[in-house]
This record gives C-alpha cells, structure tokens and sequence, in this order.
C-alpha cells in the first residue's frame, strides 16, 4: 500500500512578534494551544522575516525568494507575471490548494495566486482585487453584522480612525470573526476530500491593528495589566524618525482616551487588546487543530505556525512596527513546526532561519521537486537534527534600510541619503548582553571592527544571493542544437537555482 503524501497547513498571524508566546517564556502571553503544540513541534527562536511589511513578506512566503530577487517592497501591487508560489508549485503537482483571510498580496489587475487555487478566500478582497468585497465581509452583510466587523477598515462602529492604535472589545459575535471564517473554511475544505492531499494557507489578521478582540479574550487580561518593561525607554540612538514618533505619540494621545486618562492608561489598554488579540488567535489555531483530528488528518499533515512580521506592540513606547521597522521586535517572528515522521518533544532550534525558507523546506518534505527560482534553504536538516546552521547570516530588507543578525550581533544599515540625514549612520546590538536592543554600539569605537565585519557580510549576502539571467560561465548547462545555444531558464525569467554563482563557485572564481 502506497504511503499518502502529507499535507500541508500553514497558519500565518499578522503581525505576531516573536516574544508573544508562552512557549517563548514570556509572562503574561496566554497561549495554551501554541504551547501545547510546541511541545511536539520544533520551535525556531531566531527566525527571521525577508521584509517587515505584510505583502513583501507573504510574497518571500510563498515564492522563497528575498525582496531584491522578487522586486515587492510596497503593499499590494502589480500581479507578477511569471513568478512561482507555492500554490503554483502544489497544484501542478497534484495537491489541492486553498488560501482564507488577510492574503495581502499583489493583486493588480488579478490576484497573484488567484489562479493556483482551487479556492480562493481572501476576506478583504475578490480575486480581481476588489476591495471590501469578499465571502466573507457579504455574508456578514446579509446577516446585518457588517457594520461590527472587527478586523480591517471599520470607521462605523469603533471610533473613527481607519485603523485605531488604540484597542476595545469586540462588538462582533465570535462564530461571526474573520478567524473564526478562517477555520470553518480550511475544515470544510479538507472535508470535501480528505483522502487528498492538500496545501492551505490560513492568514489571520489579528494581533495587527486594529486590536478588537473578543470581550472572553480581553476578560483574560487585567484592567492593571503591567507594561512592558521598555515603555519608557527613551529613544537614544535611533533615528531622528523613530525619535519624532516617540514623542509625538505621547503628546497626540489615544483615540479612546477617557478625561483624565494618562497616556500609559492608552498604552495598557493598547497593550491589553495585543495580548488579547494573540489569545484568540491561539484559540483559533487550537480550533484548526481539532479540525485536523476529526477529519482523520492530523498525523499525515504538516502543520506550521508563523507570522509576516513582528511590530513592537508598545514596547519602546511604539504600539505599531513603524518607525524602526528593521528592530528585532518587528523583524524576528514565530515559527513553530511539527512535521509527521520527524519526532520533536518540545524542540527548540536557536540556528539562523527565514522565512523564505518554507518553500524549500515544504518540497522537500513533501518529496516533491524544488522550486528552482527559491532562493531559501530547507529546514528538513535542522528539523531532523543532522546540521547546526544554514545560513551564516539572517538578513531583512526594508527599500531605504537592510539589516543582518549573525552570532550574537544584530546591525542596521542605512543609505548615505536617508540615514546621515537622520542623524543616525546605523545601528549595531549586542543580542547577548542587550536582547531588547537598548544601546546602540555603532557609533562606539570599541565596536568598530564588529560594525566593520557586519557590512562585508552585508555585502557578501547581497552579491551571493542576488538572483541573474546567465551568468559568466555559460557552457555548463547550454546545449547546442541545430547550431544553436539554448539556455536553461526558470518560470520567473531568470537562470534556475543550479545555475546561479553561488552555486557554481569553481565556474566563476576565474573571473574574479
């Protein structure tokens, strides 16, 4: 008998950092079925994001290439034209396919993936990238509960800010939420066959803002909540921007601010609707488990949790991911693995990884063929135990700032243009001794060599990965025919992966 190929489940929060898990040891974050989860997965602590914005990150996502190969920095966008996903990848290898909720991907004319599902259930949006219309969002209006949805653009119900900083309990009946859609969705679709290999993603909103969880999730924190330790850290040595934030968010107040209220109540109430927030998507991510198990396929399925970006939350006095949007609080995010087969009691993995990683690491697991326009590496030796690393560096871009973790440092790199005029040339952290990035050592003389080394591998990253048409050594894969030189080249327009310089180094050092 024929083993069943395993499926996949990837669950992307937004916005979710890292720190915020009770598996991660943080103390107040109430997340019981991720803990749970977590002591039968392999839980990646340094896990980083290609770009701390949503569209650029799910685009890295999906097609495993980082943001210079891939072009998107912005939000939504152009539809690519002849860039893989993994949707593509599993359809045209026999999976079904099914993305549900905040997708957030290019989208212009058409939907990017739109095409390489079989069902498409974006909550925000048509497959045309029609805004404010989806399933989801009609369905609520036939039932007249449009007017309490809690989870995007709502100026009817909560206060009038597109999308308020500040944080309230939900209006909005739980059976009814866009996370709660999520689930009953991806159950329904493994329902119609689930003797068919499948590969769903399932995005939810929350903990982005706004912050409107259900009442039952905010009751679990209390009025008195503690702040984060950093709140009032003041903003030495970062840039000018981050500086003008910090202060211009303390004299401009909440937007749910009662008389009389400080502005660390705003920011416990702030914080209070994060914490919540994160709980509901635990519970809901729970519920997704479940499903899974009455279905009878949770143990052929790849179950993976993860997030686009991390943000700070209030911490440092920023209840958002912007400005400092190359910090490690917005770049470094969850991820959380159990794999059928791969046994994993409580694992933790402390070794570099990205999040462009998922799609190598899938096609292997699934024993399915690479995408060759990938740039990422696969998990799988990590996961099983037989290598240390992957990756010498972990990097995350940002269009006017790149940054780089590698051993115990973390740098920042601005452009002469945007960063000398911020007064701030970059930024250099000691993650051992300094994790919450406290003091900034780039301009230290002490340091000079670490910020020295942190660039040349800056540099090295940039060169080594960036993705090329041909490169100089051409008669290792061309075959002539009829007289004729043919080239191999991948569905994104570009060499495939074998034939890319840092793949074929002995082809190219002779013309160094």
């Amino acid at each position: 008998m024929d083993t069943p190929r395993l499926n996949v489940l990837m669950v992307l929060a937004d916005q979710h950092n890292a720190d915020l898990l009770g598996c991660a040891g943080h103390p107040q974050a109430r997340t019981p079925h991720l803990d749970a989860f977590a002591q039968n997965a392999t839980r990646f602590t340094r896990a980083y994001c290609s770009n701390p914005i949503c569209t650029p990150s799910r685009v890295g996502i999906l097609s495993g290439q980082y943001c210079h190969n891939h072009g998107y920095y912005g939000l939504g966008g152009p539809q690519p034209q002849n860039l893989p996903s993994l949707f593509h990848h599993f359809k045209a290898h026999g999976y079904r396919t099914a993305a549900y909720g905040k997708l957030h991907l290019p989208n212009d004319p058409r939907n990017w993936i739109a095409d390489a599902v079989d069902e498409f259930g974006d909550s925000y949006e048509t497959v045309d990238g029609i805004h404010a219309q989806s399933e989801f969002l009609d369905g609520l209006e036939r039932d007249g509960l449009r007017h309490l949805e809690d989870s995007w653009h709502n100026e009817d119900h909560y206060g009038s800010q597109r999308i308020p900083l500040d944080a309230m309990p939900s209006d909005l009946p739980y059976e009814r939420t866009q996370e709660r859609w999520c689930a009953q969705k991806a159950a329904d679709f493994i329902g119609q066959a689930p003797d068919s290999p499948f590969f769903i993603q399932v995005a939810l909103q929350k903990p982005h803002h706004p912050l409107f969880p259900q009442r039952q999730f905010w009751e679990l924190y209390p009025e008195d909540l503690e702040l984060p330790p950093t709140i009032d850290n003041p903003p030495y040595g970062r840039p000018k921007t981050f500086q003008s934030k910090w202060k211009q968010l303390r004299a401009n107040g909440w937007e749910f601010s009662q008389p009389g209220e400080s502005w660390r109540d705003g920011a416990r109430r702030s914080w209070r609707g994060t914490l919540a927030c994160i709980s509901q998507v635990d519970d809901v991510f729970g519920r997704l488990l479940q499903s899974l198990e009455d279905l009878g396929v949770a143990d052929n399925t790849i179950v993976i949790y993860g997030s686009d970006h991390g943000a700070y939350h209030t911490m440092f006095g920023i209840p958002e991911k912007a400005p400092g949007i190359c910090s490690d609080a917005v770049c470094r995010v969850p991820m959380l693995w159990r794999v059928p087969g791969i046994e994993a009691k409580n694992a933790r993995c402390d070794a570099l990884v990205e999040n462009i990683d998922y799609a190598p690491t899938l096609t292997d697991l699934c024993g399915i063929p690479p995408m060759d326009t990938a740039d990422g590496e696969s998990l799988k030796p990590l996961l099983t135990k037989e290598r240390k690393a992957i990756h010498k560096v972990a990097a995350t871009e940002n269009v006017w700032s790149r940054a780089i973790v590698w051993d115990r440092w973390r740098l920042v790199h601005y452009t002469t243009q945007t960063g000398v005029a911020n007064g701030c040339r970059g930024e250099l952290y000691d993650l051992q001794s300094d994790p919450e990035e406290t003091k900034n050592l780039f301009e230290s003389p002490d340091y000079r060599e670490i910020v020295s080394t942190g660039q040349q591998l800056l540099i090295d990253w940039m060169v080594e990965t960036s993705r090329c048409v041909t490169t100089l050594c051409i008669p290792a894969d061309g075959s002539d025919i009829a007289g004729r030189k043919h080239f191999r080249i991948a569905k994104d327009g570009r060499a495939p992966r074998a034939l890319q310089p840092r793949e074929r180094p002995e082809l190219n050092f002779d013309y160094i």
